[in-house]
């Protein structure tokens, strides 16, 4: 009989990928605890440890209440970030730094130390996980096929790769905001040429990657040992079919058994649990491999594939780690 530990979830309010996850678990019987280290209003904490005892005590949400020691698993989905800081004139900006410094060493904290606990993933290993450089070596070491890719912020260096790979994308190393004249917006993956590098290139370092001919792209969930995968069909010509869903089509699909087994070892090296691989697929049935998200999004895919890795996440969760 599986072990019915406490699940606890992570991860802010707004997050339907994992409404699907607690949905199965409840169905399950399997007792979830969910907060929101981000925004943490209604949570109280009481815990001890010394004297031979790990943490013990009370984790008390709205709603729910339990003792850390009887936590099998935490599944680390996506919390709130934490507010921003106020003002340097304001005179609570520095009895705001200390509250929300608390509130990351100590709550946070503790959901990281749970002992005898499964974490999907541990946040250490997810931050470390999405560094592009890493990804990039652990997926050649891996075996995966990569295209040739290129980070500098030497504008010549720049035009050289692009000569020399063309065609080829620039992709930021990571997704964060961005504004234009006080607007926000989105960076794209998107096709670039010599002639755009300019000087200010030498900002930041940039990505820059030959563009695969594709014919589809892939989207692979890996779990437990099992993968999931979805072979993504665009309407279209854009190396970024998130640009506009209505032109995308998903169909469930199995990668090839070298791209599995390359992913398993992938996951390993990096001390995941779960992963969300991203792929180009070109003409000849190549695989390459452009990223993984170690906190990816899966609950956009068909539904056939959606409810597979929503049980096997519920099925890693239920399990845990007995005491």
């Amino acid at each position: 009989m599986i072990d019915s530990r406490p699940v606890l979830v992570n991860t802010r309010l707004d997050d339907p990928t994992a409404d699907h996850v607690i949905g199965e678990l409840y169905r399950r019987g399997v007792p979830v605890v969910r907060l929101d280290t981000g925004r943490p209003e209604g949570v109280t904490l009481t815990v001890g440890a010394g004297a031979g005892t790990d943490w013990r005590g009370t984790l008390r949400t709205p709603t729910r209440q339990v003792d850390p020691q009887e936590v099998g698993a935490v599944y680390h989905r996506r919390p709130s970030p934490v507010l921003p800081a106020l003002p340097a004139d304001d005179p609570a900006a520095y009895q705001w730094d200390f509250t929300t410094a608390q509130i990351r060493h100590g709550l946070s904290g503790l959901l990281m130390a749970l002992p005898d606990c499964l974490h999907v993933n541990h946040p250490h290993f997810n931050a470390a996980a999405e560094y592009k450089p890493l990804q990039l070596s652990t997926a050649i070491a891996s075996g995966f096929a990569v295209p040739p890719t290129l980070i500098t912020n030497e504008p010549e260096a720049a035009r050289n790769f692009i000569r020399t790979h063309h065609p080829v994308v620039y992709k930021p190393l990571r997704h964060t905001d961005y504004r234009e004249n006080g607007e926000l917006r989105t960076i794209w993956v998107r096709p670039v040429e010599a002639e755009e590098i300019d000087s200010s290139l030498h900002a930041c370092p940039h990505l820059f990657q030959k563009r695969v001919p594709k014919i589809a792209d892939a989207r692979m969930a890996v779990v437990g040992g099992e993968s999931f995968t979805t072979r993504i069909t665009l309407d279209g010509d854009h190396p970024d079919w998130r640009m506009d869903y209505s032109l995308v089509s998903f169909s469930p699909t199995e990668a090839p058994t070298a791209v599995r087994r390359s992913a398993e070892l992938y996951l390993r090296t990096l001390g995941l649990v779960f992963g969300a691989f991203d792929f180009a697929i070109d003409r000849d049935g190549t695989w390459h491999f452009l990223e993984c998200n170690p906190n990816g999004q899966w609950a956009f895919v068909d539904p056939a594939t959606t409810r597979e890795i929503t049980v096997a996440l519920a099925d890693v969760l239920e399990k845990g780690v007995s005491p």
